[in-house]
């Protein structure tokens, strides 16, 4: 794009869809966020199509903001940021499709606003949403990725608590709290890396350059305010009390980009941590490998015990985050690449169960597995989508699961040995009422068929399924693109 500047189109493009949702005609409102939203997808996909396959910042942009204080505006993309971009633009498109403009009243609890009452402000808060989330992986400059890392709890926290469920108020509110705790020692640290950084600037690159000479005492504490942060937004047991009730109690667009996007930006944070505080990340391997080890069995357990479908997916993404820290742990080539992909198919795997989620309780009025049982197959083109989402999710060969989460396997036991082998008993965890929701789902049911796919429904599960086979089938479109800038990163910690 020839004397444009492609990224600051990608991030403004949904900032600009917000205001002008606020401003159109109520029937306007829906096609307008879509529209947007697409652009964004489309704008990304030429910025994917165009990335080489070299490690290193590309597209950059640099524009003094407060020079004596060292902040400035400053964007540019790698392979580490690059599938996080495609996965924020691809999936706040699926989302918004997702946004059924009415629900019907529950079994069991009673109905919660709907996106038909107050659509504008629904949908510019998700398009601020994915503004926010475009501004913390695109950033090159540590306060401004701090700036939008605390502006993404806004546009949440209102997703929550005006159009969640019958507990939304504690649920926005508990989120709230515990993603802003753990951003306060995260700044203090960055305050101190700025600080400690010759030029005092908030450049990712002049502190990488600078933490040469940084004491691996000092890298650890930095390492370790900085993690509160980021193992809140991952989450990180014990971090993690915020998200079944946020899960449960948000709308479905919002937990289909709160399981898919928002939980990567604290694995995204960890791995840009790596060229900051090289060997503070070093020092909380073990920590890295036990909590990846817990999250994956503990995550699996709950998971399995669970009555409500969305608590089912909702603890699922704990135990699939944990395969995120397992490849983190390894600091090989191996763990990383594994790490990266798993935040991107997992982000469509979960995704696309949310919008299952949806798309039953949608037509049945409740989210209790017993009483879906046949659902699925009740439910013309319904079956297909779920058997998927389902299969994909317990990684099964072929799909996009299956190739990340045996990549970070792999980079763990090279680093760790067999004690690896524990994360087994999670898979088979995860096999196990993966299999027990299909079998549920897809039995008999009696009564009536429920009511085919919607054009929007259809559209959001075509494309999220397309690419989950897409990428278990040829991953090697991802790995190309990935592998640079990975390489670089494993070859810069100590």
């Amino acid at each position: 794009m020839t004397g444009v500047k492609l990224l600051s189109a990608i991030l403004c493009t949904p900032l600009v869809g917000t205001f002008l949702v606020m401003s159109v005609d109520a029937r306007f409102v829906r096609p307008l966020a879509l529209a947007t939203s697409l652009v964004a997808l489309a704008l990304s996909v030429y910025l994917g199509t165009y990335f080489q396959p070299v490690a290193g910042i590309q597209w950059p942009e640099h524009h003094s903001w407060a020079p004596e204080i060292g902040m400035s505006y400053s964007l540019g993309v790698d392979g580490i940021s690059l599938p996080m971009v495609l996965l924020t633009t691809l999936m706040s498109l699926a989302s918004m499709l997702a946004a059924t403009p009415a629900s019907p009243q529950a079994q069991d609890e009673p109905a919660p606003k709907t996106v038909s009452q107050g659509q504008a402000g629904f949908y510019a808060w998700m398009l601020l949403l994915e503004f926010g989330l475009l501004g913390v992986f695109l950033a090159t400059d540590w306060f401004l990725f701090y700036m939008f890392w605390e502006l993404t709890l806004i546009p949440m926290f209102f997703l929550i608590g005006v159009w969640g469920g019958p507990q939304k108020h504690a649920a926005s509110l508990t989120f709230f709290l515990y993603t802003l705790a753990g951003s306060i020692p995260m700044l203090m640290s960055l305050l101190a890396a700025h600080l400690a950084t010759p030029e005092h600037s908030f450049s990712m690159a002049d502190m990488a350059r600078a933490s040469a000479q940084w004491s691996p005492t000092f890298q650890l504490a930095l390492m370790i305010g900085l993690l509160f942060g980021f193992a809140v937004k991952i989450p990180l047991v014990p971090l993690h009390g915020w998200l079944p009730l946020a899960h449960v109690e948000a709308p479905i667009p919002a937990s289909m980009m709160l399981s898919a996007v928002l939980l990567k930006m604290g694995a995204y944070g960890v791995m840009r941590a790596g060229l900051l505080v090289p060997e503070g990340v070093q020092g909380l391997s073990n920590l890295f490998l036990l909590a990846g080890l817990f999250n994956i069995i503990y995550g699996a357990l709950l998971a399995s015990r669970q009555t409500d479908l969305k608590c089912v997916v909702a603890w699922s993404s704990v135990s699939h985050m944990g395969f995120v820290l397992l490849g983190i742990s390894a600091f090989n080539i191996e763990g990383y690449i594994g790490a990266t992909m798993q935040m991107l198919t997992h982000g469509l795997i979960s995704g696309l169960l949310f919008l299952c989620v949806g798309m039953l309780y949608q037509r049945t009025g409740t989210r209790n597995l017993a009483s879906l049982s046949g659902a699925a197959s009740a439910m013309p083109g319904g079956a297909m989508v779920v058997v998927l989402a389902l299969l994909a999710n317990l990684g099964a060969p072929g799909l996009a699961g299956f190739i990340s989460e045996l990549h970070a396997l792999v980079g763990a036991v090279e680093a760790h040995g067999l004690v690896v082998l524990v994360a087994s008993v999670g898979v088979v965890l995860t096999a196990a009422w993966n299999i027990r929701c299909l079998s549920l789902l897809t039995g008999a049911r009696a009564g009536s068929s429920l009511a085919l796919l919607s054009k929007s429904e259809l559209a959001a599960a075509l494309l999220l399924s397309g690419l989950i086979v897409w990428l278990g089938l040829v991953p090697d479109i991802l790995l190309q693109r990935t592998t640079p800038s990975l390489t670089a990163l494993v070859r810069a910690l100590p």
